[in-house]
């Protein structure tokens, strides 16, 4: 009898799109199993009412579905990386990130009005920290307005909630087939992505052996120790959806640059510092970068940032 793989998936038209992406890689390589989606919703799909850094942060996209899969009851979780905390569980593996698709943000906006047409004031919606603090840094006179929601809803709300534009991931919008919506491309060296952003991780028990020398197959090298050197940056920094932070890395020759920000919430204070090194040797770059910038008052700037989240958190809105 052939083997079904099930995979585990956020129930958003978005999550399952990419989520058939990595079946019909497989497919290519391996027609002979049968393959199913099963649809999960997080924790951080039912709460749409708070900021994602009021309700514990990124993990909240991904916990129910590592829970399904250390009990088994799927086989292989599809992940944006961007909504990835900087470490998986006990007894998980990432056995393979697939080709990142554009990492970077992307503006849309109401009648269609490029990035310096934008007028005194204007309104972006975001929930993301990291792109309120490049925004603001950019041009301090905008007003950040917390949106939450698939890309539909996001969208949407710039009739709804009459703002001017709303900031997403390209990627994203790639993959839904709305690119066209695009008005502006931030260019990564001046608006740093989140971690890991365009890119596909495939997630499973460390145990499967079958399934991690099948995901080998499908793997991108270069995707996979550009997004793990960002990870390690992650994870020396420990930092998430409270505060503001970013990192990006791209293979030049046979090295890897990797670029790091982290900032204060309003975009007053920035530090945005590069490290480069051996291709191979991707969390060791990562670890470098966090400690030149925690030399600089990276972890103060971070601190700083927590401190601000958690006297917040104590207001009743």
């Amino acid at each position: 009898m052939k083997r079904k793989i099930r995979i585990g998936s956020r129930a958003s038209r978005l999550a399952l799109v990419q989520a058939e992406m990595i079946i019909e890689a497989l497919k290519n390589k391996f027609p002979q199993y049968d393959y199913e989606i099963i649809k999960i919703i997080t924790k951080g799909d039912k709460i749409l009412d708070k900021t994602l850094d009021k309700i514990g942060g990124k993990g909240l996209f991904v916990k129910e579905i590592q829970s399904a899969l250390l009990e088994n009851e799927i086989d292989l979780a599809v992940h944006s990386m961007k909504d990835m905390p900087a470490e998986s569980p006990e007894g998980l593996i990432l056995a393979a990130i697939t080709k990142r698709e554009d990492p970077r943000d992307v503006l849309v906006t109401k009648k269609n009005l490029l990035w310096n047409q934008l007028p005194q004031g204007a309104t972006i919606g975001s929930s993301s920290l990291r792109r309120q603090a490049q925004l603001l840094h950019l041009k301090p006179d905008l007003r950040v307005e917390a949106i939450r929601g698939n890309v539909e809803t996001r969208l949407s709300k710039i009739q709804t909630q009459n703002l001017d534009a709303v900031i997403l991931a390209a990627a994203g919008l790639n993959r839904l087939g709305l690119a066209e919506r695009a008005v502006h491309y931030f260019d990564v060296k001046q608006f740093t992505p989140a971690v890991g952003q365009g890119a596909l991780g495939c997630e499973i028990r460390k145990s499967d052996q079958e399934l991690v020398e099948m995901l080998q197959q499908i793997n991108h090298e270069e995707t996979y120790n550009t997004v793990m050197a960002e990870r390690s940056f992650l994870k020396v920094m420990e930092g998430g959806c409270h505060v503001p932070i970013g990192a990006y890395g791209e293979k030049i020759g046979e090295e890897i640059i990797l670029t790091g920000m982290v900032a204060s919430t309003d975009g007053f204070q920035m530090i945005r510092e590069t490290q480069k090194g051996s291709f191979k040797e991707f969390n060791e770059i990562g670890r470098k970068l966090a400690e030149k910038m925690m030399a600089q008052g990276a972890k103060d700037l971070l601190a700083d940032g927590a401190i601000i989240h958690h006297q917040e958190e104590k207001i009743d809105y």
